[in-house]
């Protein structure tokens, strides 16, 4: 293939690759947005409607690469052993990948994981809140506190500190009490 055929390729992907970016950052969640509605499944296959908690307690949704990988298990993991934290400031976890139902099940049975993980397959929720990939190719880590009246009041992003993303969380749920 001669160079100028290379050279134009090249710059049509960079040219996708920036709209893409464009558009995302059009669509990201911000602290003090209310959060969007969504309906998923869980990882015992029920739909999970997102309006049927709005109100009930506050929200610690966090968006996680991939089931049983090394960060992800960590992070979920601390999750599940600083659960009863969580429940004593009124939070319910939620986590989301785009990880079946099926190995959403597994990943919490392995791990005794006592909270929802929601399967977001074809991506839309994780587009929906604009959490960006990491190197445009890994799914990124972000986690959103929603308070009880479905606002968003923190947002943290750390891909390489996924265990940070449970303190932070219960950070800013002390400071709602």
């Amino acid at each position: 293939m001669p160079k100028k055929y290379i050279l134009i390729l090249l710059f049509i992907a960079v040219l996708v690759y920036s709209y893409q970016t464009v558009i995302a950052q059009k669509t990201k969640l911000k602290v003090g947005d209310t959060i969007p509605d969504f309906t998923l499944k869980n990882q015992n296959d029920k739909n999970f409607h997102l309006k049927d908690y709005i109100g009930k307690s506050n929200l610690v949704i966090y968006f996680y690469p991939k089931d049983d990988t090394p960060g992800c298990t960590k992070e979920a993991c601390k999750f599940r052993d600083e659960f009863q934290d969580f429940t004593d400031l009124d939070a319910m976890v939620i986590g989301i990948s785009s990880d079946s139902v099926n190995s959403h099940k597994e990943f919490a049975e392995k791990y005794h994981l006592p909270f929802t993980l929601l399967a977001d397959t074809n991506k839309k929720v994780r587009k929906l809140f604009g959490v960006p990939s990491f190197s445009g190719v890994i799914p990124g880590r972000v986690t959103y506190i929603i308070d009880k009246n479905g606002k968003i009041v923190y947002i943290f992003n750390s891909m390489r500190n996924a265990e940070k993303h449970i303190d932070e969380a219960k950070r800013i749920l002390k400071s709602l009490k």
